[in-house]
């Protein structure tokens, strides 16, 4: 978490209370600068081929994990998660970075298309300069994947990162410049002043990962100049048990990914439709799993579950939690107070859709547990929701399975496991959790403008 000064933004380590660091705040009156710097490094920047660029960032992969550790440890102290977390987090980054400009690389080759009277290019081109815009809850990995594709495509990047993470903000920001032309990646630091100063600036393309709210007001921002906009949004994602699930393993799905990073991850399962025939097993083997759960400082060791992120995102959940009591669920384990940060891992029962808990984006250490009379009730239920990010469906019937997953509205759709697709996959959400999307080929193209350029045949 930080505290914020007109100057300063000072972080603050979740679970101790410490200072972690500070750095500046960029004055909202020298952005319009940083972008206009990074116009003219566009200009040679651009006029590298795709391989030279991509080439330029091929070492910053052994900088970053050489650096895992360290990196990793930051990002435990500044946001809170477990250390193997945040060490693994790093670590991914350097490890996946060589994968991920060779899919660039091959992703943004030019095509070549004919027909009997006419020869046509098509060329995936830059924008120019993009304005990135990066959460708090995976704050190294999360720039990596939007940073990364807007460069590799010919932009120059402005990156803000979020206020609660500026120094892993900055030290991703570090690491990269040792590789790069001046000017390509820049970075401004600050609260919501300046994003929405980078969004009004001068760029091209906006690429967002954040909260459905703060989706909204960029895209509306953003219509005016008619500029491209990529966002990843929050979710309440769902998972369907069905009854010829395998109730342990479903169970283990449902608490990690309902717990892991204290909540606070954009495919967190925070809604489960369990079919009745197996819902008492299901639920015994998640209230057994969760009283597992250790909840501590991320940086000391067995602990599972770190702190919330700021004080601000605790009262939140609480609120919530206390709400959803009021409209009549049940506390099946958890919501017991806790000091600091830190809130109690907690199941609730007794929930029907009437409930404000089982619609709005919880992002906390809350699982949700819903019994359903069939794979039909639990269809309509769990789509019953403006978002549309990840979902999962457990049963051992795998065509069964299969049929209810492609009639869910999630973008992506997980069977037996989570919601993450296969090598190449795009990260995409649907409806109101996702305008555009990135990962994977159909992503990586998403930060270029294509262009076509023909001649007759002779």
């Amino acid at each position: 978490m930080t505290t914020a000064t007109t100057s300063t933004l000072q972080s603050i380590n979740p679970a101790t209370g410490n200072p972690v660091g500070s750095v500046d705040v960029t004055p909202v009156e020298h952005i319009d600068a940083a972008v206009a710097s990074a116009r003219e490094a566009q200009i040679a920047w651009s006029a590298l081929s795709v391989e030279e660029r991509a080439d330029m960032l091929r070492p910053a992969a052994a900088a970053i994990a050489e650096r895992a550790d360290e990196l990793g440890d930051l990002i435990t102290a500044e946001m809170g998660k477990p250390q193997a977390e945040g060490r693994g987090e790093a670590g991914y980054a350097g490890s996946g970075l060589p994968g991920l400009l060779d899919s660039l690389v091959a992703s943004l080759q030019p095509e070549h298309l004919e027909d009997g009277s006419v020869d046509t290019t098509l060329y995936y081109d830059a924008f120019g300069v993009c304005g990135v815009i990066t959460p708090w809850n995976f704050p190294f990995l999360m720039p990596q994947q939007t940073v990364i594709p807007a460069l590799i495509a010919g932009n120059t990047v402005v990156m803000k990162p979020s206020e609660e993470t500026p120094l892993v903000g900055q030290a991703f920001v570090d690491v990269y410049n040792e590789f790069l032309p001046e000017g390509v990646l820049q970075i401004v630091h600050g609260d919501e002043v300046q994003g929405k100063a980078l969004v009004q600036s001068d760029v091209q393309l906006i690429a967002f990962v954040g909260s459905r709210a703060a989706g909204q007001h960029i895209l509306q921002a953003a219509g005016g100049g008619l500029k491209r906009v990529i966002l990843e949004l929050g979710g309440k994602d769902p998972m369907i048990v069905l009854d010829d699930a395998n109730v342990e393993e479903a169970a283990d799905f449902a608490v990690l990914n309902s717990f892991r990073n204290c909540g606070q991850v954009c495919v967190s399962t925070e809604r489960i439709y369990v079919e009745d025939g197996i819902a008492s097993d299901f639920e015994q083997a998640v209230l057994r799993k969760v009283a597992e759960l250790q909840v501590g400082d991320g940086a000391e060791e067995g602990t599972t579950i770190g702190p919330m992120v700021s004080p601000q995102q605790k009262a939140m959940v609480l609120e919530q939690l206390e709400i959803a009591k009021q409209q009549g669920a049940t506390v099946a384990c958890g919501d017991s107070p806790m000091d600091g940060n830190y809130v109690t891992p907690t199941v609730l029962t007794g929930l029907d859709h009437s409930m404000d808990i089982m619609r709005d984006e919880t992002f906390g250490p809350v699982a949700c547990i819903m019994r359903v009379k069939d794979e039909r009730q639990a269809l309509e239920l769990a789509n019953d929701t403006p978002y549309g990010l990840g979902a999962a469906v457990f049963g051992s019937d795998l065509e069964r399975a299969s049929n209810v997953a492609r009639q869910m509205t999630a973008g992506m759709v997980g069977i037996n496991k989570g919601c993450g697709g296969a090598k190449g996959s795009p990260w995409v959400g649907a409806q109101q959790s996702g305008y555009g999307f990135h990962g994977g080929p159909h992503g990586h193209r998403q930060f270029t403008q294509v262009r076509i350029v023909s001649v007759p045949k002779a």
